[in-house]
């Protein structure tokens, strides 16, 4: 980290401001050589309006509000210098080329995190929270990254941690006096706090359930037979009219995905073609795809003409997604010839909700029939949850090392084993917040983040 990283820190694209982003050492020196201005000294954390020039003839590129953010006090704890630019493209280019020529050099994905980090500004928890937040689809999403981010997740470990080490050290002391085993007492004592520290564990680690939604979201797909109203009720959900809809079966022939949002939770919503026999070599790819998108959803939508007797194209769908949770979409409630009532349909259960996908009505229902199935896995809560799934690895493991050495300090076993149980779970708990994360873990993280974070 000797060197100085430059990278855009706002999307790619037009836009009307553009941020590019400096950090290192050798900070000042670039925005002096940007600015041309060789005695420039910037009042730390202070905004200011620069022309920035172009290092090969001087000219100017933009006029700028340049913020500096003086070493340690800044997102990384270096240097860092933030440049707010019009969001012209080849104007933004022509920044970070200049910053390039000056000797800096571009950033890797999350390199910018990764210093912050490296100098103790954000533990690991912390650096994925930055992600997560960039990444959050909903409010909800956002309350629970942003809960991540000011150190949440840390200040609930970090009692487990020390409970750990407080039952480590008696232990180890023992180790000191072989010929004397631990009183009953302090046996039982250590037992109790154990269990209860298992038990904590889990509790927290039990929580990724409703956060995996949060964050990732259910992937919901509708499929039926052509023409019973699909890409209608897609666009319907959407509000948008994002699937093109005509009375000629088979117009859908490829799949389309979209995201929204019901009740704080993302829904990938995919339209799908309509699935009957047929020769039509584009359309039997499509109803392949149609398939193997009703296999990957966490529920499927199947979606039926009310208006119409059950055809045996309907009764074939229902039971290829036999084995999914699914719910039935009873479409055409409009038409005077929809019938409300098919009892066989609700034999097993299964949740019948009529709707119209011209009117919506009945929407109201179908969304609520969409989450009742994950209800129970607390989607309401405004708790702190887990939604890392290596965050929720860990947590699991350091409850079963914890688990597993209670088990041998009620068989008596050595305060060797049982120490190699606690140590680990003690090492499980580091890695979550980064004090005992292998490297090749680290480089794994921030490869997913963008570069100019």
């Amino acid at each position: 980290m000797s060197d100085a990283i430059v990278a855009l820190s706002t999307p790619p694209g037009r836009s009307g401001i553009g941020v590019v982003r400096v950090t290192g050492p050798q900070t000042l020196d670039l925005l002096r050589s940007l600015l041309q201005q060789p005695d420039y000294e910037p009042v730390p954390r202070r905004a200011s309006l620069k022309a920035l020039r172009d290092p090969r003839d001087g000219e100017v590129i933009d006029h700028s509000l340049v913020t500096y953010f003086k070493a340690p006090h800044s997102f990384t704890g270096e240097d860092v210098a933030e440049i707010s630019c019009h969001g012209s493209p080849p104007l933004l280019l022509s920044v970070v080329d200049a910053l390039l020529f000056y000797g800096a050099r571009t950033a890797t994905p999350g390199e910018f995190t990764m210093r912050a980090l490296s100098n103790g500004r954000l533990n690991l928890a912390q650096a994925e929270a930055v992600r997560d937040l960039i990444e959050a689809q909903t409010h909800a999403a956002v309350r629970q990254a942003a809960r991540q981010l000011g150190g949440e997740l840390s200040a609930r470990l970090q009692p487990l941690k020390d409970s750990l080490v407080e039952i480590i050290v008696p232990l180890e002391s023992s180790l000191e006096f072989v010929e004397d085993d631990l009183p009953p007492d302090i046996t039982h004592d250590i037992l109790q706090k154990l269990s209860l520290l298992a038990a904590q564990a889990e509790e927290l680690a039990a929580t990724f359930s409703r956060g995996r939604l949060l964050k990732d979201g259910l992937k919901v797909t509708l499929v039926g037979r052509p023409n019973v109203g699909k890409s209608s009720l897609f666009n319907k959900l959407l509000l948008s009219e994002r699937a093109i809809v005509t009375d000629i079966p088979g117009t859908t022939r490829d799949t389309l995905n979209e995201v929204i949002n019901i009740e704080n939770v993302p829904v990938l919503v995919t339209d799908t073609a309509g699935v009957r026999t047929s020769s039509d070599t584009i359309e039997q790819l499509g109803i392949e795809r149609t398939r193997r998108a009703a296999v990957d959803a966490d529920l499927v939508i199947v979606v039926i003409d009310g208006s119409q007797p059950l055809t045996p194209e309907d009764e074939q769908i229902l039971d290829e997604v036999a084995d999914n949770r699914f719910i039935i979409a009873l479409n055409k409630s409009d038409l005077d010839s929809f019938r409300p009532n098919l009892e066989f349909l609700q034999a097993d259960g299964t949740a019948v909700v009529p709707i119209s996908a011209k009117t919506g009505a009945g929407l109201d229902s179908l969304r609520a029939a969409i989450m009742e199935p994950f209800s129970s896995s607390g989607l309401h809560e405004s708790s702190f949850v887990i939604t890392n799934a290596r965050h929720y690895d860990l947590l699991r493991r350091a409850a079963s090392s914890i688990q597993s050495s209670v088990e041998s300090l009620k068989d008596k076993a050595s305060e060797e084993i049982i120490l190699a149980d606690l140590y680990n779970a003690l090492r499980f708990l580091g890695q979550i917040t980064g004090e005992t994360t292998p490297e090749d873990v680290l480089t794994e993280i921030f490869s997913a983040f963008c570069i100019g974070k």
